[in-house]
């Protein structure tokens, strides 16, 4: 039960039940209705500004109608006082019993606890990590990867029907640059080029992508193809270089997000639509639509980038669209833009069937958002939405001095080698302790301390203690006595100490974190709220270690400790249920 939603749903028919006597107009709308946590936890559980919204159209004032509905939500069940504060908002303060029932909701439930059909099975496709097949991913990469992965396991959870989608960029100079990279290794794994022939063409600027990865994959197609490709032109060797470096690389990607936990149902290859004719299709329906023109840009404001020249190109109208310039489609040797390609995969992606669209891109496309935005909005007539996620930069540290670059790489630290260093979950949630579009510094030293500053540890650490009571209860009482089903039967009317209301609050809260987070994409909002549930847990533990009349298990006493266990195990079911959401193993004990 989301308790805000079924309060919301309760006032309307209060709303309903008060024009049918003629109290009010019928016919009120009540769209912009909320029920919200109060600012001031002290001024009850629930706010409500049905009054405000309605006076208008009921010609009452609002405190007057605030007033007449707070009589009526008297009489709903849960409901301990309704209050009228301030011009007309209603606050709402609820049973004790309504929040022990939540307890039975959370251990009836299981792990499907906090599941919504919110989304009404409505397709998603979310794209995340696309990066260039060109090298292994950095951590910047794995940023984009988490929070892309989370937000899809979010919206699943909220009901939509998610795709979790890798667009692979294997067309254009990117992957021939990278082919003439791999082919200088190649002539050095055949003996026909010395082996410091590499720093040579990289000190010289004639090489584009370093590092010791692509030494291995010179070495397999060496032992593939031998010489044949010794004599051939480059007519021959370049298609050939280029899809076993392009296959390589993304075996490399794949088996580094594997690392992490990551797997994709669609993996989209922009050359096979390219091949296809995705891009001459995109942009003849576009010109059909008088959306394309062939035009002289403004030379673009500050200092002129050194190509930058006033000719004819062709262009697409994005300013009908909301941008602030329209945009260029063709380069001056006659080839489409990335922009091009784009359009058409996103018509692409449209076309499979997926009206909403979310991208993650790192923050240094930033810049492009704006144009792909009008351009979903362009080939779609309306009808599509695209959502673009900005990822900030991960700053290395460790105990707080930057992190050297990565032999391996040349120029960056693999996001392998993190993984490999802390682990998939620590990555993973310490990836969600800020927004997506604020910086976060990963400090080797601080991500793997066992002190309740790494959240990580400190959201474990309260699963893991949650799981050793039941364990000790178990062996304490026996495994009927501490099932869900009995604990769900409980006399749960023991639990009064203000913690224990407190943290049933903390849980019951969670349907509605999945519902708000997932309508704003934010899967960082499960990070905090497991902290916020941790806190709760471990400060009503630390008061049992203080008072013993507040521990868990007493076994002069075993009606209080039914109900007690039922309230631990409704914790550990909850924060096992966030860490799934967003990718993260919960664990049973820490060591």
């Amino acid at each position: 039960m989301n308790v805000f939603s079924w309060f919301r749903d309760r006032i309307i028919a209060e709303v309903t039940g008060l024009a049918l006597t003629g109290k009010l107009p019928a016919g009120l709308d009540t769209a912009r209705i909320g029920v919200e946590p109060p600012r001031d936890p002290s001024h009850g559980d629930l706010a409500c500004n049905a009054a405000m919204v309605l006076a208008g159209a009921a010609r009452r004032k609002p405190r007057e109608l605030a007033v007449l509905l707070a009589q009526r939500l008297l009489a709903v069940e849960g409901v301990a006082t309704a209050e009228v504060a301030g011009p007309g908002f209603i606050n709402l303060r609820l049973t004790p019993e309504f929040w022990h029932a939540r307890l039975v909701d959370i251990l009836k439930a299981g792990a499907a606890y906090g599941d919504s059909v919110l989304g009404a099975r409505q397709p998603i496709n979310v794209e995340y990590v696309s990066a260039n097949p060109t090298g292994p991913l950095h951590v910047g990469h794995g940023r984009g990867a988490v929070v892309g992965d989370a937000l899809a396991g979010l919206l699943r959870k909220a009901g939509f029907a998610v795709t979790r989608e890798y667009y692979v960029n294997d067309a254009g100079g990117q992957v021939d640059a990278l082919a003439r990279s791999l082919r200088l290794r190649w002539l050095i794994a055949a003996g026909a080029e010395p082996a410091d022939a590499f720093a040579r063409a990289q000190a010289e600027g004639t090489v584009q992508y370093g590092g010791d990865y692509l030494v291995p994959v010179a070495e397999a197609l060496w032992q593939q193809d031998g010489e044949r490709w010794l004599a051939a032109p480059e007519e021959q060797w370049l298609p050939a270089f280029r899809g076993f470096a392009i296959e390589s690389m993304m075996r490399l990607i794949r088996d580094d997000l594997a690392a992490l936990g990551i797997h994709f149902d669609v993996i989209a290859s922009e050359r096979a639509l390219v091949e296809q004719g995705g891009v001459d299709a995109a942009l003849h329906l576009l010109e059909d639509r008088g959306l394309i023109y062939e035009g002289v840009l403004e030379p673009p404001k500050g200092k002129l980038p050194d190509d930058w020249e006033p000719r004819p190109q062709v262009l697409f109208r994005a300013t009908g669209y909301g941008d602030e310039t329209d945009r260029p489609l063709q380069k001056s040797d006659g080839s489409w833009t990335y922009f091009a390609a784009d359009i058409a995969y996103h018509l692409d992606k449209f076309r499979r069937g997926f009206p909403v669209m979310i991208d993650v891109w790192g923050a240094d496309h930033g810049g492009y958002v704006k144009r792909m935005q009008a351009a979903v909005q362009a080939i779609t007539e309306g009808c599509g939405a695209l959502d673009v996620k900005l990822c900030q930069l991960v700053n290395l540290l460790d105990g707080g001095e930057p992190v050297r670059m990565s032999k391996r790489a040349g120029t960056f630290v693999t996001l392998r080698e993190v993984v490999d260093r802390v682990g998939r979950d620590v990555f993973r949630f310490i990836m969600l302790t800020r927004k997506n579009d604020a910086p976060l510094d990963f400090d080797f030293q601080k991500v793997t301390e066992q002190t309740r500053d790494n959240p990580v540890f400190y959201v474990q650490y309260a699963h893991a203690r949650c799981s050793s009571v039941m364990r000790h209860a178990l062996a304490e009482l026996g495994g009927k006595t501490v099932s869900d089903e009995v604990l769900a039967g409980a006399s749960l009317g023991c639990l009064t100490d203000s913690g224990e209301i407190d943290l049933i609050k903390q849980l019951a809260a969670w349907p509605r974190l999945v519902e708000s987070a997932a309508l704003v994409h934010e899967p960082h909002r499960i990070a905090f709220y497991l902290q916020e549930v941790a806190q709760a847990f471990h400060g009503l533990w630390t008061r049992g270690k203080e008072n013993a009349q507040l521990r868990f298990i007493h076994l002069d006493d075993l009606q209080l400790t039914a109900a007690r266990l039922a309230l631990v195990r409704a914790t550990q079911i909850v924060v096992a249920s966030g860490l799934a959401v967003i990718g993260v193993e919960p664990v049973e004990e820490l060591r």
